[in-house]
C-alpha cells in the first residue's frame, strides 16, 4: 500500500485527508492511502521517512514550507525561486520538491481574468503571498505588497485611498483574515472604491463567502474563494506523485 500524507502543525483543519479519501473512494483506487502528519518540529522530518518505509510523497502546510527546503535533493526552480515547498515526492531515495499553489492560483485565476485587470493588490506577505507574486509575475500583471506594516516594497493598509483601490482592480487576500472562526473580520480597505470591474480573490475557503468578498460583492464586483484552488493544488500532487519520472517545474 502506497502511503501519502501531510505535514504541518496543528493539522486540526485538515483540507488534504479528506479531498483524498474521497477521491480514492470515488476513483476506486485501491493501493494508496492519506494520513496526517501533525509534526511538532521539522527536526524529525527524516525519521518519518524511515518510519514510514511506503511513503511516497508528502503535502507540506504552515510551519514548514520554507523549513523542509534544505531536506530536498531536488528542489524545483520554483521552489527555489519562492523558496516555499508544499509538495514532496521520493523517487529513487531521493526527495523532489515543488509548489503546487502556484499551478492552483494560476489555473483558478486565468478563468476570471479580464482585459481590464491591469494591476493588482497582494494583501499579505506570507508564503502564500509568494506564489501569487510568481503567477502575476508570470502574467505579466504589476502588483503591489499590502501589509499591516510598511516594509520595502509593501505599504500599510492605511496608505490605501480610494485612488489607489481604483487603480488596482485585481485584489487577492492571502492572509487569513475573515477566516473561520474569525468570520466578522476583514481587511481594511475603502470598499466603496470597489467597482464591477474589480475581481477579489480571497485564498481562504472557510466560510465560502468571507467578508471581504461580501463586502466586494456589494460593490458589484466578481469574487472567488480558495476551494477551487485547493482542489486544483491536490491533484497537481497526484499528477506528480504518480507521473513516470519526477515532474518538471
Amino acid at each position: 500500500m502506497r502511503q501519502f500524507g501531510l505535514i504541518g502543525f496543528p493539522l486540526s483543519h485538515s483540507f488534504s485527508k479528506g479531498y483524498f479519501a474521497n477521491k480514492f473512494l470515488t476513483e476506486n483506487i485501491l493501493d494508496a492511502e492519506y494520513e496526517n502528519y501533525p509534526i511538532e518540529s521539522i527536526d524529525v522530518f527524516a525519521s518519518l521517512w524511515d518510519n514510514n518505509p511506503s511513503l511516497r510523497g508528502l503535502n507540506v502546510t504552515i510551519p514548514y514550507k520554507k523549513l523542509v527546503i534544505p531536506f530536498l535533493q531536488h528542489p524545483s526552480e520554483v521552489v527555489k525561486s519562492i523558496q516555499a515547498c508544499n509538495c514532496i515526492r521520493l523517487y529513487k531515495g531521493d526527495l523532489y520538491g515543488y509548489n503546487t499553489d502556484v499551478i492552483g492560483f494560476e489555473q483558478s485565476l486565468l478563468p476570471f481574468l479580464q482585459s481590464h485587470h491591469q494591476k493588482a493588490l497582494i494583501l499579505g506577505t506570507g508564503g502564500a503571498a509568494a506564489a501569487v507574486e510568481w503567477v502575476l509575475k508570470k502574467l505579466a500583471i504589476p502588483y503591489q505588497l499590502v501589509s499591516r506594516t510598511q516594509s520595502e516594497g509593501c505599504i500599510p493598509y492605511t496608505a490605501l485611498s480610494s485612488a489607489t483601490i481604483a487603480a488596482h482592480t485585481l485584489i487577492i487576500n492571502t492572509s487569513p483574515v475573515g477566516m473561520y472562526p474569525n468570520t466578522e473580520e476583514a481587511p481594511i480597505l475603502p470598499y466603496e472604491a470597489i467597482t464591477a470591474k474589480h475581481h477579489l480573490y480571497d485564498l481562504v475557503y472557510n466560510p465560502a463567502q468571507t467578508k471581504f468578498l461580501a463586502l466586494g460583492a456589494a460593490q458589484g464586483a466578481t469574487t472567488q474563494n480558495g476551494l477551487e484552488m485547493l482542489h486544483i493544488q491536490a491533484n497537481a500532487s497526484w499528477e506528480i506523485w504518480n507521473s513516470v519520472t519526477p515532474f518538471q517545474q
